[in-house]
């Protein structure tokens, strides 16, 4: 199969290496520069140094070279840039219509607070074939070959199962699904729980705290989920607690630095300058905020989390506030 994957970030370039051993792999960078030093020194210096990329992994900074002859488009940008990145690929002249479209993003747009396949439906072409891919994943990891395990949701089921067969290894399992809102509210909301597990684990509030907020996390992004028509199972699976527990407690989680680096009462704007990468759950949380209050759903982490990041609650003020919260059913709705 042709695959060009859109975007060479951390992500994008460690899928671009995971399948360039079965698949002839076309990674576009916008930015010729970075390009030209990572065909100069064969590895993505910024976002992953320690990983060579493969010899016969195709590097384009030429958008529409890339996407000529594609069987499948894998979309590997943030969720700011996923609308304007849609309209390239329609507005480049060239026939999609036969190939797929899948995506990595995790999270919801800014202002409209839509789900990544609410935005395709509004850019790509009636009919078109396009998917979500998300899981438990750290990009280093899956670089570097070790074992993880994704999900491939569509709406047309032959569409899921078939690319998820294609890009399933032996050391990428992938799962196909029919639930898109299941698996796209698992993979942003989740973020958002790693910011307030990073503050937990800052604020040293030990593991019995950790536990308690990762399983509260779920019920929040479970309520959220069910609330937009995803399913129960997919948010109890890879692409919901799995990612969750993930990045909630993996070192390599950006997200949880975020929180981290909050429990420190370090900036906003310090801590992203500082990370150098997109942390995702930082936009997610007030879109997540903006829904919870319209659809009427009870997000008290989610609510707390926005608090600190956009009304400057000091952390310790948050955790307090959570903790002091009224007990409750452990189910109740």
């Amino acid at each position: 199969m042709n695959i060009t994957i859109i975007g060479a970030g951390a992500w994008g370039t460690a899928l671009a290496v995971s399948l360039a051993a079965r698949h002839r792999v076309t990674l576009w960078a916008r930015d010729a520069e970075q390009l030209a030093a990572m065909r100069a020194q064969r590895c993505n210096q910024r976002y992953l140094p320690s990983v060579t990329l493969p010899d016969n992994l195709l590097l384009s900074a030429d958008f529409s070279a890339a996407l000529l002859g594609a069987d499948l488009l894998i979309v590997a940008v943030p969720t700011a840039a996923f609308r304007s990145t849609l309209h390239a690929i329609v507005q480049s002249g060239l026939c999609v219509s036969s190939c797929g479209v899948v995506w990595l993003c995790k999270g919801f747009e800014a202002e409209t607070s839509l789900l990544p396949h609410q935005v395709a439906a509004q850019v790509l072409p009636l009919g078109l074939q396009c998917g979500v891919l998300s899981g438990p994943s750290f990009a280093l990891e899956v670089a570097q070959g070790l074992p993880t395990a994704l999900v491939l949701a569509a709406t047309d089921e032959a569409f899921a199962q078939r690319i998820a067969h294609a890009l399933h290894h032996s050391c990428l399992r992938v799962y196909a699904s029919h639930d898109v809102v299941g698996v796209e509210v698992g993979g942003a909301v989740k973020n958002v729980m790693a910011i307030a597990a990073g503050v937990c684990d800052g604020m040293k509030l030990g593991n019995n705290a950790r536990a308690a907020l990762i399983t509260r996390g779920l019920a929040e992004i479970t309520r959220l989920g069910l609330k937009l028509g995803g399913h129960q199972e997919t948010l109890g699976g890879l692409s919901g607690a799995g990612d969750l527990i993930l990045t909630c407690t993996g070192d390599l989680s950006r997200n949880r630095r975020v929180g981290l680096l909050l429990a420190q009462q370090q900036g906003v704007d310090e801590i992203l300058l500082q990370l150098g990468h997109v942390a995702e759950g930082v936009y997610a949380v007030r879109e997540v905020h903006q829904l919870a209050q319209r659809l009427g759903v009870d997000m008290p982490i989610s609510d707390a989390v926005y608090r600190v990041i956009y009304e400057h609650v000091p952390a310790a003020e948050m955790v307090a506030t959570l903790l002091n919260r009224t007990a409750n059913l452990e189910f109740a709705q």
